[in-house]
């Protein structure tokens, strides 16, 4: 990017009031990671060294440019990162689990909303004492790999919800480390997978044409909805109605539902709590599109009827 994201989001949004009033601009890097691990399904008792592997995973994500921008303190993308550790060999070769979250500012209010959720079951990675991370985008590290993956599928989440389709040079970066992991025989990486859920899926359904219009509904829900819903509940609640309904659409072009359950998974019940107030007619509007393309919450939707 060629102009800082300030600046893009005061040229595009003109949110020129919200910013003048905060305090002097402090450049900062684009992402805040918070890192835990679960080692106890480990037996093993000489793994004292992973105690610092948090922190280190933290700060390779933390104190790195991912992309030339320039973020508020308050913009940054908040990311959770939980790992779970499943077994270990003699020769430090990890089988693990990650699931990731990230988050970002609600425009006109302090709250955040929950931009992303993936579980990724199926990640093998080494690691030994005293092990250094180094950002390399010519060569594939099975540990920084992964990270340097949802890294970038965060950061292209992020950006679709400011400007249509606007995250697929991210995307783009991600399907490049799918391709440098080919190479390997690194676990969760194929293309060809009984698996039809997994990361390489993800990316793949995102960089399709058939999920386009998903992805300008990501942009309505969040900057023509949530954005706006403190200033005009009763019109953002509608924009929410239409990329509801662009999402529809776009479920009836495409055969994966990868994308449509992740969004509805970190969506699920900030959907409700945004209709729950609205008038009965609006409310069972929501409702049957929503159980129209949502199945599996079905249960919480039905607070709407």
């Amino acid at each position: 990017m060629s102009i800082s994201r300030v600046l893009f989001l005061l040229k595009k949004y003109y949110l020129f009031l919200a910013f003048v009033i905060l305090p002097c601009f402090v450049q900062a890097q684009e992402v805040e990671a918070e890192v835990s691990i679960d080692r106890s399904q480990l037996s093993s008792t000489s793994l004292n060294y992973l105690n610092d592997l948090p922190n280190k995973i933290e700060v390779y994500i933390n104190e790195y440019n991912w992309i030339d921008a320039e973020f508020r303190e308050h913009e940054r993308i908040k990311m959770n990162i939980q790992i779970t550790l499943l077994s270990v060999d003699s020769d430090f070769n990890f089988e693990a689990q990650i699931v990731v979250q990230s988050r970002r500012p609600i425009y006109n209010t302090t709250q955040e909303t929950v931009l992303f959720i993936f579980n990724d079951s199926n990640w093998g990675f080494t690691y030994t004492p005293n092990s250094t991370f180094i950002h390399d985008e010519l060569q594939f590290n099975r540990l920084t790999g992964l990270i340097d993956f949802y890294i970038y599928t965060v950061l292209g989440y992020d950006f679709d919800s400011f400007e249509p389709m606007s995250g697929t040079p991210y995307f783009n970066r991600a399907q490049n480390i799918i391709s440098l992991a080919q190479s390997t025989s690194a676990s969760g990486w194929a293309r060809s997978s009984n698996n039809r859920r997994n990361r390489v899926q993800l990316i793949n359904n995102l960089l399709s044409a058939n999920y386009e219009g998903f992805r300008t509904a990501v942009y309505q829900y969040h900057r023509k909805g949530l954005d706006t819903f403190v200033n005009n509940p009763p019109k953002a609640r509608q924009y929410v109605l239409d990329s509801l309904e662009k999402i529809r659409q776009a479920q009836r072009k495409t055969s994966s539902n990868l994308v449509f359950d992740t969004f509805f998974n970190a969506k699920y019940r900030e959907i409700v709590a945004i209709f729950e107030d609205a008038d009965p007619q609006v409310r069972l509007e929501a409702y049957n599109l929503l159980s129209d393309i949502d199945q599996g919450h079905l249960s919480e939707y039905q607070k709407l009827q």
